[in-house]
This record gives C-alpha cells, structure tokens and sequence, in this order.
C-alpha cells in the first residue's frame, strides 16, 4: 500500500524496478497491522486529547485545517509563526490547504528557555499534527538554522498532511543567536539536537500507537540546512527508527573540514575588505552566485561564523559574541573581526580542542536507510562544493551509494525567497524537496528506482514569476 495520494502538481516518475534495501523498523506493523488494511480516518472532536508519551505539557485542539492557510485563521502565534517561515519559500508558491485534524502543541522536560514561544520560555517544543485523513505514515523534522517548532510550516507540513501523513517538529532544544549558551561543553548545544529528534520522533511514533491502536507503518525524516543535517546524522545513526530521509542542503559538519570553519573566515575578510572575489571562488562559493553576496554578507556569514565559533571554540574569541550575539540588529548580524583569521587557527595543530569537540556530532557518510539529498549549486550559505558534493563521496567512500540518491540543483540556492535576487537565474528548491519526497515513498513503499544522481539542470523561465519553476521539479537530467 502506497501511504499517500498523489497530487496532480506535481512531477512524479520512476520505473518499478526491484531493490534490495533494508527492512522497515521491527515495529512498523505490530500487533498484525499490516500494509493492506489502508488509511484510517478518525475524526477529531474538541474533546480530543493527544498523549505525547514522555512530554511535560501537551495542549491538544481539533482544528478545521491543519495547514498554515488554515492555521492563520487563528490569532497570530496560536499555532503557527508566520515569522519563523515567510522567509524560507518564494512569494507565488502554490500549497495545499483544507486538512483538517489534530494539533498538539507542547515541550519536553529542559532546563534552558530560549524559545519564548506562548509565553512559556521553555525549549524543547514540538508540534504534532495529525490529520483526520492518516494514511498511516509519519514525518519528522528538525528546524532550519536557530529557527523554532514552527519553521518548517509552509516548506513541509502543508505539503505531507495533505498527502495524509502525521507531521512532528522539534525546536531542536536550543534555536536562536544564543543557541551556543546552551550545555557545559563545547559541541553540547549541537549534540542536544540529535537527542530532542530521537526523542521527539519516538513519542509521536507512540502518541499515534496510542491514538489509532498501531505505530505508524513508516516513518521518514525530512529538513532542511541544519535540519538536512539531522536527517544525515540521523539515518547514520539511529536508523532503526526511519524508513528513509530527504536532506535539503544539510550542512556539513567534519572534525577537521571541510565544514564552516575552513571558509567562512574567507567570507568574514570579505566582509571586512581583506579578500576579493578571486579568494571567495577559491574557498569554495560558485561562480554566479554574485548576485547573492550582498545580502548574505549583510545578513548570513557573519553571524553564522561567529555563533558557531562561539558554540564549538569559545575560548577562540570570549568577548565576541561574548555573553549574547548583541542587543541591536547591526551587533548581532556583524562579524567578529577575530573570525578573519579563523581558519588559519583552525588549521594549526594547536586547535585540536576544536576537532574534538566538532567529532563529537560529525557525519560519517554511513547512512543506513535510503536518503536523497538536493543542494542548489548556487548555495551561498552552505557552498555545494565544500558540502553536499564532499558528503555525497563520503556516502560513496563507505559503500553506501546504493541507499544514496544525490541531486544538484542547477540555480538553487540557500533560501527561496531569494530568487527575485537574480530571477534569470535562480530557481526556487522546494518544488524539487516535494519531487524528491515523493520520489522516496516511492522508493521505500512500492521499490520503485529514484532518477539516478545528477545534476538537474534549470529550465528557461522567471524563477520569480513563472509557475512551473514556482510549484514543479523534475529529478531528471533532462526538462
């Protein structure tokens, strides 16, 4: 049984081709539900009350629609934040709505309150929703960048409810500039992340066991940036609880590089006048990513050398970020101008507390469910060439290319709602993260080959503008 219905918008693909992959987890189908007994409906009442075994508060409400046109209905912040994901798809984009069912809202015991989300300062948030219409399937996420629960909204939620899947996402424990304060030594905040989607991915498995009487028959994870990289860490390392994974430009983290340390300081020297653009290419940002500069150099690299350094190296700098990344806008997007020389420190023997620290949460490339992965060649954030493409020989090196799909995505890059930037060029990613998602179940649920890794080149268009570029993919070599 295929758990979702497909939807017209979208490319779908794929010759049926026998493949051997590993078996679904041990509890997919317990207590005799199987494959074949097909979706399951139960309505949702305002009595309902959703049990998230494991969670300290879970607040439970019947809503019409589950997607974020319905959840704007709602008095602003009751069960979305449209600040944490308008800036993540491109204005045009077309998505589903009119899913009705469950939502609950909630966070598990910790001891730090960056999130202030509903006043209730406390990490470790979650939301869960549960669409009437389940079709037996779960997908979990982790947020992007330092972003909340709710980020992932537009991107993917509204995309899986509509498909029937029961949707989870995690905080990741620690989210915003500060995210770095979090934990006694360098790496815990990072190594919190793995911890809060394990965490949150069993109990929704058993929130929806103990709603419908059985676990989900499948269970697949899905993120982008920093939540691509959980999806990674994850299918290498708790694999038992997945069927597979799409990575959206995960970023890359390795003990000694690449990774952002070895050449965002060359970003940093632009920023700062000491580098030009021959020094930048050298470092590994793409020749024709130009246009995308300006505004990650006012918005992205800074900050993001800086709070990583800070949270992985803290003795490196102590006074920058210091004890918060800054009170204004301008402070906290700045460099800091130490960072300039980072990757000189970095390669010098003497930082090999910092190698330490970042092998604690490393990717291996031993990923151990099937997984594919999209990355725009015009990434400007997370360069393709020092990340997916080195993950992808990572994959390789460890004989695991045959659970492996990689697609580089001609004119994406790192944040959609910047291809007004350079619109004759850029094209928007997430009409590609829902091909390649269907293209997964396709794989996992009926053994049907995903397109093989390619680069997929950008067909002629607006990416503005043009529907087909705002809502359609193809995984092909060829448009």
């Amino acid at each position: 049984m295929r758990l979702r219905r497909r939807t017209a918008l979208f490319v779908t693909f794929g010759t049926a081709v026998a493949l051997a992959l590993p078996a679904g987890p041990a509890a997919a189908h317990p207590g005799g539900h199987g494959p074949g007994d097909g979706p399951v409906r139960v309505q949702c009442t305002a009595d309902d009350t959703v049990h998230v075994p494991g969670a300290e508060l879970a607040v439970t409400a019947c809503l019409p629609d589950v997607t974020t046109a319905g959840l704007l209905q709602a008095p602003a912040g009751q069960y979305t934040d449209q600040a944490d994901w308008l800036s993540l798809h491109a204005p045009g984009t077309a998505n589903p709505s009119g899913v009705p069912g469950v939502q609950v809202d909630g966070y598990f015991p910790d001891t730090s309150s960056f999130n202030t989300t509903h006043g209730w300062n406390h990490d470790s948030q979650f939301v869960l929703r549960i669409p009437d219409n389940w079709n037996g399937g779960l997908v979990v996420t982790g947020a992007p960048g330092n972003r909340k629960q709710y980020a992932n909204d537009f991107l993917i939620s509204d995309f899986v409810l509509a498909q029937g899947f029961a949707f989870a996402s995690t905080d990741k424990g620690n989210n915003g500039v500060n995210f770095y304060r979090d934990g006694d030594q360098p790496g815990d905040a990072v190594a919190e992340w793995h911890e809060r989607v394990t965490q949150l991915a069993i109990a929704a498995q058993g929130a929806l066991r103990e709603r419908f009487g059985h676990a989900p028959e499948r269970t697949y994870m899905a993120g982008i940036s920093n939540g691509g990289y959980l999806v990674r860490w994850q299918l290498e390392n708790r694999p038992m609880l997945y069927d597979g994974g799409v990575d959206w430009e995960g970023t890359l983290f390795t003990p000694d590089g690449p990774n952002l340390f070895t050449y965002l300081p060359t970003a940093v020297r632009f920023i700062l006048g000491q580098a030009d653009a021959e020094d930048m290419y050298a470092a590994g940002f793409a020749r024709g990513s130009e246009a995308l500069w300006p505004y990650h150099q006012q918005v992205y690299w800074g900050l993001t050398q800086k709070i990583y350094r800070a949270e992985f190296d803290p003795a490196y700098d102590p006074d920058c970020p210091g004890a918060t990344a800054g009170t204004t806008l301008p402070e906290i997007l700045a460099p800091c101008a130490h960072d300039a020389a980072y990757d000189a420190w970095f390669a010098d023997p003497e930082s090999e507390a910092v190698h330490d620290a970042l092998a604690r949460i490393s990717l291996t490339g031993k990923i151990k469910k099937p997984l594919l992965t999209l990355h725009g060649t015009l990434d400007t954030l997370l360069p393709i060439g020092t990340d997916s493409d080195v993950y992808a020989q990572m994959v390789a090196d460890e004989h695991r290319s045959r659970l492996h799909r990689y697609y580089r995505i001609e004119g994406g890059n790192h944040v959609d709602s910047l291809v007004g930037l350079d619109p004759d060029t850029l094209r928007p990613m997430l009409p590609c993260f829902r091909t390649a998602f269907d293209a997964l179940t396709a794989w996992v649920e009926d053994r049907q080959q995903p397109p093989a890794s390619t680069t997929v080149p950008r067909p002629a268009g607006n990416g503005a503008t043009d529907p087909e570029l705002l809502n359609t993919c193809s995984l092909s070599a060829w448009n």
